[in-house]
C-alpha cells in the first residue's frame, strides 16, 4: 500500500499519481489534499507520514512545489528515509543505499515524464543491504539515543 499526499502546489501530479499505481496495480490510500485550494503541506505530509510509520503503508509519494517542504515533514516520523528526488538516478540511490521508504517529489521542479520515471524506479528498486543496512541502522539509533 502506498500512502500519497499533496499540498495545493503539488495537487495535479498527485491526481496524475493515483492514475498511474492504478495502471501499475499498486494500491494506494490518498491522504490529500482534496483541491487547488491553498493550504498547509505539513497537514497532508504528516498524514501520509504517520501511515508508512506506523506500517499501515509500505511507502509514502509526496507532492509539492519543491517536494523539500514534504521531505522535512516526512523525516519528522519514527523510521521514515524520505528523499526529495529530482532525477531517476537520485531515486535510485535513494532506494539502494538508504532504503528510502518515502518519495517527495516537487511539481514545480520536475517535469510529469520524469515523475513517471522517478517514481517507477523508486517503486522497483531494491534495497542493497550490506555495507550500506549498517549506515541505514545508524541513522534512527544515534538518534534515539
Amino acid at each position: 500500500m502506498i500512502a500519497l499526499a499533496s499540498d495545493h502546489a503539488g495537487f495535479e501530479y498527485k491526481e496524475r499519481l493515483k492514475k498511474l499505481l492504478e495502471e501499475l496495480n499498486l494500491p494506494y490510500l490518498d491522504f490529500g489534499t482534496l483541491s487547488k485550494d491553498s493550504t498547509d503541506y505539513p497537514e497532508w505530509g504528516h498524514k501520509a507520514s504517520a501511515a508508512v510509520s506506523a506500517g499501515e503503508c509500505d511507502r509514502g509519494i509526496l507532492v509539492c512545489g519543491t517536494g523539500i517542504g514534504m521531505s522535512i515533514v516526512a523525516n519528522k516520523h519514527k523510521g521514515i528515509r524520505a528523499a526529495a528526488c529530482e532525477s531517476v538516478t537520485a531515486a535510485r540511490l535513494a532506494r539502494q543505499h538508504n532504503d528510502a521508504n518515502v518519495l517527495a517529489v516537487g511539481e514545480r521542479i520536475a517535469g510529469w515524464e520524469s515523475v513517471v520515471d522517478i517514481v517507477k524506479v523508486f517503486l522497483s528498486t531494491p534495497f542493497e543491504g550490506g555495507r550500506h543496512g549498517r549506515r541505514v541502522e545508524k541513522i534512527h539509533s544515534l538518534t534515539e539515543k
